[in-house]
């Protein structure tokens, strides 16, 4: 059974869009349907997480059957950041139908972001300026996972990269600081991908998204290049319910 780790993404890409699902059960969390499954690809097994799009609960702001193409657009957003936030996700037909393949992440349940005491600072500020371009709309601590090498995960992202401002998280700790420069940088190399259109990760998230979804990133992105601070929560819902 091959496992995700940090260097074998891309190999776990082919394997999530080549292999054949076989469905294991209903994973028991969430409003949408969601399997998991073990994907089969020559010798290799992999776990993964199923979302159809069938099995999506409309939402009255947010188009009807888009939520697994937002998955998608998540993973490969992480992916041009060069931050691998967002395990391994394909689009792909399944045992349901369309849907989102993401390789599952062997982590402790009892581990999330309410648990982490102050650690990981480093990896979490990544987490938040990349919910800050997605529009994240559900960043609870149960969508951070740690797995055993110490590595934090970002998962669930079917309600992103509204047009208007959505975001709700419950990562606030670094509100009002100056982000780093290393970070500011890849920040900097992602408005020069959008706007060249080389990237082919970048060209991809494009065709998951509407172009007004696209030039509200490009203006989420920007205002963080010209004021390079973490955002404060402002007035209205900015924390997500339930909390994990």
């Amino acid at each position: 059974m091959a496992k995700l780790n940090a260097k074998n993404q891309d190999a776990l890409l082919t394997v999530l869009q080549d292999g054949s699902l076989e469905l294991v059960g209903l994973l028991p969390w969430g409003s949408n349907y969601t399997f998991l499954v073990d994907v089969c690809h020559q010798e290799v097994k992999l776990p993964a997480v199923y979302k159809p799009r069938k099995g999506e609960r409309p939402l009255w702001d947010f188009p009807r059957g888009t939520l697994c193409q937002r998955e998608q657009a998540a993973y490969l957003l992480s992916a041009a950041l060069g931050w691998g936030l967002v395990p391994p996700t394909v689009l792909r037909d399944g045992p349901h139908g369309w849907g989102a393949v993401q390789a599952f992440v062997e982590h402790d349940p009892d581990q999330h972001y309410f648990t982490f005491e102050g650690r990981y600072a480093d990896q979490l500020q990544r987490v938040v300026l990349f919910d800050v371009l997605a529009n994240n709309a559900d960043r609870k601590g149960g969508h951070v996972l740690l797995d055993e090498t110490g590595r934090l995960w970002s998962i669930d992202h079917g309600i992103c990269f509204h047009v208007e401002d959505k975001l709700r998280t419950v990562i606030w700790d670094f509100a009002g600081e100056v982000i780093p420069a290393d970070l500011l940088a890849d920040l900097a190399q992602l408005q020069a991908s959008l706007a060249d259109g080389t990237d082919g990760r970048v060209v991809a998230m494009q065709q998951m998204l509407s172009r007004q979804e696209l030039r509200a990133l490009q203006q989420r992105l920007a205002l963080l290049l010209a004021n390079p601070v973490f955002p404060r929560p402002g007035p209205g819902r900015h924390y997500p319910w339930p909390p994990v």
